[in-house]
């Protein structure tokens, strides 16, 4: 076979070039994977699919099998054809005695032809000309044998006349190769302006993505630097408050030690004393002779009697003792004032003097009597009327209001039904939509038994975790704009962080029900 016949049969007849994964149906026919598969996600609307080579129509959407060997001819065919095609030059095939260089390609003749050549060559239409090529067949129907004119827009392919009048795509609307083509390029003009447009979209994103990549791992560096010197400087002020406390027990040590040892020594010597007395006691009173024993027991009764008795009646229980307390203050206030180091480095500090507001709290919320606890009541309280308090929800907010970076903690009743969480002042105080959470100006975290949940906006997001823990922390840095409540167990959990732009500054704000409380701690 020769090669211009050979590249005929090694040609897709849906994109007219040769094979790239060769796939094969049913019917024998042909395709490129990536052609026959857009073919037949086309047909899919229709539910009617066929060869686009021999209108064959099958059942269901077929599987194309790949063509092993057809794949292997054909990219060796493709990866000659740059160096061949670049050297080569077309022939012209009328010349038999020379070779002469063809100035153009008869589609109609499949040949090509010199300039003398081509002088005499048929003008009628039906010759179409074109610029030299070593496979003019590949312009011809496989069918009819016909130059294809047509593109069948309805089975995406170029077709002969036959094919439009009498073949598988009669009745399909059609339009001229030159029309089609104009019309592709037309589509592939606005394709390849969309696709510009996205990639210069996406090198922006790309740029920017790059920027901050480079700005996360400085802002980590400079993170991790502040971090490791906090924590250095704690290692070391705890080394230093280990060196103290140590030395003072050792001094503690040594003087309780003296003590004891001076205590001792006179214990030993007053023991000995007492013994050798006992001893002069003994012997007097073996003694028969009244006057003598008269005369030597007097002298046992002399000034030193009543001192000796108060050494030997010391209580040496309360000597050598160690000052535990002035351990503890010292190990107390060194670690306080590394406590608030450790705030002021990281401008985060706890919220203090945390109070609930009483013109704020609903008529069936009670206050404790230093206004940091509130929980339902049963029956509905006789408060005066004032434009802050809620009246449809039992709510109550703090006194101040929070901006910066601080942290607080709340007590809990445990698993009873409560919501604790911020909002802006200008919050609703009736209505449905003044609940925390049920609205824009407000950011909640909700427990009903042992499930979680958290409120904004009116959107609910149910939390995984489960626990039976007592406190929540809420920490707050304005600036940033993250609320994030923390479990107060062991090891600290998180449970959630909001990330928003805050406009106002913020409240702390309870929902109780039932028989659940909640309280400030600080």
């Amino acid at each position: 076979m020769e090669a211009v016949d050979l590249k005929y049969e090694l040609t897709c007849s849906i994109c007219l070039t040769i094979f790239r994964d060769p796939v094969s149906l049913r019917c024998g026919h042909n395709f490129c994977r990536e052609c026959i598969d857009r073919l037949l996600g086309e047909q899919e609307s229709t539910g009617i699919y066929k060869c686009p080579h021999c209108s064959k129509i099958f059942g269901e959407k077929p599987s194309p099998q790949e063509n092993v060997t057809l794949s292997s001819i054909a990219e060796h065919l493709r990866s000659t054809k740059p160096e061949q095609e670049k050297e080569k030059v077309i022939d012209c095939d009328y010349c038999f005695n020379s070779s002469v260089a063809a100035v153009k390609s008869c589609l109609l003749c499949e040949a090509s032809l010199c300039e003398n050549h081509l002088r005499v060559h048929s003008k009628a239409a039906e010759h179409i000309l074109c610029d030299p090529t070593s496979s003019p067949a590949t312009t011809k129907c496989y069918i009819h044998k016909e130059i294809l004119k047509y593109y069948c827009t309805k089975d995406n392919i170029c077709i002969c006349v036959s094919c439009s009048l009498v073949g598988n795509h009669k009745g399909h609307e059609v339009e001229l190769l030159p029309d089609a083509a104009y019309n592709m390029k037309t589509e592939l003009n606005a394709m390849q302006e969309n696709f510009t447009e996205m990639k210069n979209e996406a090198e922006n994103k790309l740029e920017i993505l790059q920027d901050r990549k480079t700005k996360v791992s400085e802002k980590a560096s400079e993170i991790k630097k502040i971090h490791t010197d906090i924590i250095q400087n704690i290692r070391n002020q705890l080394d230093l408050l280990q060196i103290q406390a140590l030395s003072e027990v050792s001094r503690q040590e040594e003087q309780a030690l003296l003590s004891l040892s001076d205590l001792i020594h006179q214990l030993e010597k007053d023991r000995d004393d007492l013994s050798n007395e006992i001893s002069d006691i003994k012997e007097v009173c073996d003694m028969t002779e009244p006057l003598t024993v008269l005369q030597k027991g007097a002298s046992f009764f002399h000034e030193g009697d009543t001192e000796d008795e108060k050494n030997t009646d010391t209580d040496v229980r309360s000597v050598g003792k160690f000052d535990e307390g002035l351990l503890c203050e010292m190990l107390h206030t060194t670690i306080s004032d590394i406590v608030m180091g450790i705030n002021k480095d990281l401008y985060c500090h706890e919220a203090t003097g945390l109070t609930l507001d009483t013109n704020t709290a609903s008529k069936d919320v009670s206050l404790s009597g230093d206004f940091k606890s509130a929980s339902r009541t049963q029956e509905t309280q006789h408060l005066y009327e004032h434009p802050g308090r809620f009246t449809t929800h039992p709510q109550v907010l703090s006194t101040m209001t929070f901006s910066g970076r601080q942290y607080w903690e709340v007590e809990t009743s445990g698993t009873n039904y409560w919501m604790v969480g911020m909002c802006y002042p200008s919050m609703k105080r009736n209505g449905p939509m003044s609940s925390v959470g049920a609205n824009n100006k407000s950011w909640a975290l909700k427990r009903e038994y042992n499930k979680y949940s958290v409120h904004h906006g009116g959107k609910v997001n149910f939390l995984t975790p489960y626990s039976s823990a007592t406190r929540i922390r809420i920490y707050l840095d304005f600036e940033a704009g993250r609320l994030s409540f923390y479990e107060l167990c062991h090891p600290l959990k998180h449970l959630h962080t909001f990330k928003t732009t805050f406009t106002e500054p913020l409240h702390v704000v309870f929902h109780v029900w039932n028989q659940s409380w909640l309280r400030l701690r600080s």
